[in-house]
């Protein structure tokens, strides 16, 4: 592909290119000389399970492999360790080796899901930072300031909430920059979470005498809720292990307007065809339903094969049928204050019934369902982080997302 033809698909969903002037020079000097780029995405492997949040940087990592480029998944092992501060409040507590070595291997087994092994360098940071001695922590601590370290916006309110820094969390951004030097990295792919690590990387490259590596920020992918970033922790996540049905389920469950940001990060389809498809749905050619229906299919095939994406459209349009949900319905976002709210007030507020007590009176006499179950109790709450279906009688329907 021609450099320009690299830059549209390398910019599909990002967030900044910095710089892009040097990508496209380093792209060019790639296709003159015949040598793939090296691109990186760090992962510390904190948790054992990955989600669809995880999969934005490995969607990229794999369109870079399509271009030929080489791709390295780099494993924190090392870092794990020390715990990431990005957007942390208070210090992160450490992960043991055994914990994160566990977790390692079950990253290296969901991640090939997604990426070409045959094209696919898994490293572990370990194999380079644990080598060095106390000396070069020490050289590589003088290459940055505290002052500098306090730009960072996290540092920045601990600092002024006189809330406690540790020295070592001070030192994750450089040690993560060092896997740069390490690999002589040509370009960083991370969140935009990550910006001020992912450019201390450039910094150090510079003290070692590299190109700097060029950064791409990816954005970080809304939950089910479509207001807060994908967290487990939050429960509007999509795992990757999920069941089949659960992961389409889930899909379809999801706003119009996140269903295109999905699309747009998650999705193989070709950008002539998603802007197709944008514009398909803005005129009232294509039904969401349908474009959901073709993304669940495509995820859940990804992760658990073909025949079983077919599977799940199957069994979610028997019982779409069978429950006769209305394909059009309102949409509403409710706010759940301490994360809950009583479904009697959702009711209320969705306009299903006019007050808090005729909901209570419907689910008391059984003429109420969430997502297909009826519900008798009157002080049944439901949860942020989920987007659900209710019903009063057989004819009033409503889409809710909790915020």
């Amino acid at each position: 592909m021609s450099v320009a033809e690299q830059l549209e698909v390398i910019r599909r969903g990002a967030v900044e290119v910095l710089l892009e002037k040097e990508l496209r020079e380093k792209l060019e000097k790639s296709l003159k000389s015949g040598s793939p780029l090296k691109v990186k995405a760090g992962f510390d492997p904190t948790a054992p399970d990955l989600h669809l949040g995880h999969t934005v940087l490995l969607q990229k990592l794999r369109q870079f492999q399509k271009l030929g480029h080489e791709v390295y998944f780099l494993i924190g092992d090392f870092t794990g360790m020390i715990g990431d501060p990005t957007g942390k409040t208070e210090t992160r507590k450490a992960l043991t080796r055994e914990d994160v070595l566990k977790n390692a291997e079950t990253y290296k087994e969901q991640v090939f899901k997604i990426l070409d092994p045959r094209k696919t360098k898994v490293v572990f940071n370990s194999e380079w930072l644990a080598k060095l001695m106390a000396s070069d922590l020490i050289a590589l601590a003088s290459k940055y300031t505290v002052a500098r370290m306090l730009e960072r916006e996290d540092f920045s309110k601990r600092f002024g909430n006189q809330l406690p820094i540790s020295i070592h969390e001070f030192l994750y951004p450089l040690i993560q920059g060092y896997d740069s030097v390490a690999l002589k990295a040509d370009i960083e792919i991370g969140g935009t979470d990550q910006k001020f690590n992912l450019l201390v990387g450039r910094e150090l490259q510079r003290e070692w005498n590299q190109e700097p590596q060029v950064v791409i920020t990816m954005p970080l992918l809304e939950g089910l809720d479509g207001v807060n970033k994908m967290s487990k922790s939050l429960g509007n996540y999509i795992g990757i292990n999920e069941p089949p049905d659960e992961i389409f389920g889930k899909i379809m469950s999801i706003s119009d307007e996140l269903m295109l940001r999905y699309y747009e990060l998650l999705s193989d389809m070709p950008l002539s065809e998603f802007e197709e498809l944008k514009t398909g749905i803005k005129a009232g050619k294509v039904h969401p339903m349908e474009a959901k229906k073709s993304l669940g299919r495509e995820i859940v095939s990804r992760y658990h094969g073909p025949e079983i994406g077919d599977a799940a459209v199957e069994n979610f349009v028997r019982r779409f049928r069978e429950n006769q949900v209305p394909e059009d319905m309102e949409s509403y976002t409710l706010v759940a204050e301490d994360g809950k709210i009583l479904l009697c007030k959702a009711l209320a507020e969705a306009g299903l019934v006019k007050s808090n007590g005729e909901g209570r009176r419907a689910i008391k006499q059984g003429g109420v369902k969430v997502d297909s179950q009826k519900i008798s109790d009157e002080n049944f709450e439901l949860t942020r982080g989920n987007q659900f279906v209710i019903q009063v009688g057989k004819r009033r329907f409503a889409k809710v997302t909790l915020a």
